[in-house]
């Protein structure tokens, strides 16, 4: 991997990069997370963002505070329906105990975050907690290059249809009412410009228009490209390991390899930017 000095606009930064795939991933090193972020820091930062779609940051042994301040620097935070840590509302657990129900199934699921909503939040801050010795990665996988990997007679098929992602019961057993909404299976980057694959197969996706047999046969369809190697980046966490993703880039998924091993994280969640990403540009 290679390793370059970034230049801002008026000064030289120190970050470096190592890129984990020619289109997604990059480890940054040369920022001190603890640290309030300078203008020039910050548009650098999210420069990266922008090309490389997640950042992992290494030896960062930052405070709940100090991991909100960060994510303050790109948006307004958004507090998850299904609850916080005592201290801090938007900082969320992912605890391994929570997805028990995926184990016993012998499954996990790619997935974007919110996508149940109307305004899917714009990125994420992941921080390690408590991490198994070996085990319990996640996978990144770019949306834009899922995308221009398709056949074309695929491609062609989901042109225009949409998908609803079904998060209900979660949010009934959290006592939120909200309405089932769809999203374009391939949606517009805001920023970018790039057609990004987009859809939540850990919430009962449903395409719009189609018969249900019909929608779950494309769907798997979608799936074995989504499974394609070339279009990931996988981290291995080790303590004190930051990740910050751009969610309107792609899909994750959470590797379960770890056993009964009581693995925990803590996300903070940036909130949509409300640019109008829903609807495609013109061809």
């Amino acid at each position: 991997m290679s390793s370059v000095a970034l230049k801002t606009r008026e000064t030289e930064s120190p970050l470096t990069v190592e890129r984990l795939n020619p289109t997604i991933g990059a480890e940054v090193g040369g920022v001190d997370l603890t640290r309030p972020l300078t203008s020039e820091l910050r548009e650098a930062l999210k420069a990266l963002l922008l090309k490389h779609k997640v950042l992992f940051f290494r030896d960062q042994d930052i405070t709940r505070d100090q991991q909100v301040a960060f994510a303050l620097n790109f948006g307004e935070l958004y507090a998850h329906p299904t609850g916080g840590v005592e201290t801090h509302r938007v900082v969320q657990p992912i605890a391994a105990e929570n997805f028990k129900k995926y184990a016993a199934a012998g499954e996990s699921h790619w997935h974007t975050d919110t996508s149940w909503r109307i305004d899917p939040s714009f990125g994420a801050v992941l921080k390690a907690v408590t991490i198994p010795d070996v085990g319990g990665d996640t996978i990144w996988a770019d949306g834009a290059a899922i995308y221009r990997g398709l056949p074309e007679d695929l491609k062609a098929r989901i042109e225009d249809l949409y998908v609803v992602h079904d998060y209900q019961d979660a949010l009934q057993r959290s006592g939120v009412t909200y309405p089932l909404v769809s999203h374009p299976i391939v949606r517009t980057h805001p920023e970018t410009g790039e057609d990004i694959f987009w859809v939540n197969f850990g919430l009962k996706p449903r395409i719009v228009d189609l018969d249900k047999a019909e929608s779950d046969a494309l769907l798997a369809r979608l799936y074995e490209q989504v499974k394609r190697p070339e279009h990931h980046a996988r981290f291995r966490w080790r303590k004190n390991s930051v990740a910050f993703w751009d969610n309107r880039a792609g899909l994750h998924y959470a590797v379960r390899d770890y056993g009964d091993f009581p693995r925990v994280m803590e996300r903070v969640l940036i909130a949509s930017d409300d640019i109008p990403h829903r609807v495609r540009r013109p061809a």
